[in-house]
């Protein structure tokens, strides 16, 4: 017999039941024979419960066969556990179950790995083998507890824009693709043989046309996907908080966000001190003057998680030179330069400043925007300073330029990254353990061990052909 979901109780809400006859149903976490009595820790997504079997009963005859990570219905009595046997490091650690009557749904085999609570213990076992089994180690309690504190930050992030008057609009995960830093990953076209669609870096272009068709205060959680070198914060797919405002200023994207995360943190984290408010501003040549980065950890003690140091770091240069010495956006090509004319950003790119703004939370960036540029002068002026002639400049970005020829409202945006913001306010070691299913350091996915070969089949429908590098 299956779950019944109108019968079933979760563990949390055993503690006011005492003396009632209850269903639950779990996983066998830990088990002790003591002879005539068998101890389980009963798991289920709420908490660890204490369930009591006497193996001689009919009814629960399997207990001696209760092995870890087993899936069982057990039925039985509430009761308080006896004066010295409370378990003060355990929510139900004042209760037990008394059995009356035991189910076995399925039987595991054994894991690979303990299935632990806390991150202290998992993180002794190799992470490449807890990523292969994931679907195991999303049972430890501390990487399930930080989903839900994600879940939560999603949901009020939601709410507190919708209550503001924001749009919720779900932009196309296949567009083309655009320079806009990092490496695209590219979709080829079975109907456009030799065409690809690009997966997004950002919503950036989608938000900036949805306000100038009319959509004033637009928000979006977003999947964006970089085909870039993997570090400890950044992941091939995440997903970010993306908001754009038409007939804004910088100071009322910033108000907003400021006023998103002071609500966020003092209702969903009342434990957390913010060291200023309002958060600090300081501009980027004074962040690099005075601390060497443009990512600063404000904070008076460095190891104390329940400080948060918000920090405004703006007026960054519009432009960097890369490796090759070309001319880069430093953040985005879309950024408003400050007061210039097309003409002075090609005479002097390096002495251009933008109205671009970051924000800093205890040394991580964890939000990024600008106010845009919306003068189609201007933003094919940046593309030129990045080295693209004008016939390039059409190809690539012609549907922006002609768009902001029927009326483009002023309007700027900012876009936070969740993986990275749940983190940092979770204290986390990296953002692989806020995410369900993350790849590892190099991209892949050791559970379905992707990325995989294409068939001949698919290769052939799509008109591809593999060249085999090995070969010089």
């Amino acid at each position: 017999m299956g779950p019944v979901a109108e019968q079933r109780i979760y563990n949390c809400n055993l503690s006011g039941r005492v003396g009632e006859r209850v269903s639950v149903y779990g996983w066998v976490h830990v088990r002790r024979d003591h002879g005539k009595l068998i101890f389980i820790d009963l798991r289920d997504e709420t908490a660890l419960l204490q369930v009591v079997l006497r193996p001689e009963a009919s009814e629960l005859s399997r207990a001696k066969d209760l092995r870890p990570e087993w899936v069982v219905h057990v039925e039985g009595i509430v009761k308080e556990r006896p004066k010295g046997t409370q378990n003060p490091d355990l929510v139900l650690g004042n209760i037990e179950l008394v059995a009356e009557k035991l189910e076995v749904i399925n039987e595991a085999a054994t894991p690979p790995f303990e299935i632990t609570v806390s991150d202290e213990q998992a993180m002794k076992v190799d992470e490449e083998l807890r990523l292969k089994y994931r679907y195991l180690d999303l049972r430890r309690t501390d990487l399930r507890a930080r989903l839900n504190v994600r879940a939560k930050v999603i949901q009020f992030a939601r709410n507190f824009l919708l209550a503001k008057g924001f749009l919720e609009v779900e932009t196309p995960l296949l567009t083309r693709s655009t320079p806009e830093g990092a490496r695209d990953f590219l979709v080829p076209s079975r109907k456009q043989p030799g065409n690809f669609y690009a997966l997004p870096q950002s919503p950036q272009q989608y938000k900036q046309l949805l306000v100038i068709g009319g959509v004033e205060r637009y928000f979006q959680l977003a999947r964006a996907l970089r085909d870039e070198d993997t570090r400890g914060d950044r992941q091939p797919e995440h997903t970010q908080l993306d908001i754009e405002m038409a007939f804004v200023e910088q100071k009322d994207v910033m108000g907003l966000i400021e006023g998103l995360f002071t609500a966020l943190v003092r209702e969903l984290f009342p434990e957390r001190v913010i060291a200023h408010t309002p958060f600090p501003h300081l501009v980027y040549d004074d962040a690099i003057k005075q601390y060497g980065t443009d990512r600063p950890d404000l904070r008076k003690d460095k190891n104390d998680s329940n400080e948060l140091a918000f920090l405004w770091v703006t007026d960054f240069p519009m432009f960097e030179r890369d490796e090759e010495g070309r001319w880069g956006a430093m953040h985005n090509p879309f950024g408003k330069p400050r007061v210039v004319t097309p003409q002075e950003m090609l005479d002097d790119p390096a002495k251009v400043r933008s109205e671009q703004y970051d924000l800093v939370l205890n040394g991580s960036e964890i939000a990024g925007g600008s106010i845009r540029a919306h003068d189609p002068a201007i933003l094919e002026a940046t593309f030129r300073v990045m080295g693209h002639e004008r016939k390039e400049i059409q190809k690539q970005f012609g549907h922006m330029l002609e768009a902001f020829t029927y009326g483009a409202p002023p309007h700027g945006g900012i876009a936070s990254g969740i993986d990275r913001v749940v983190a940092v306010l979770c204290g986390a070691p990296n953002i692989r353990e806020v995410i369900a299913f993350p790849k590892t350091g190099d991209g892949r996915d050791p559970m379905m061990n992707t990325p995989a070969p294409a068939s001949d089949e698919q290769l052939k429908e799509l008109g591809l052909q593999l060249r085999d590098t090995k070969k010089k």
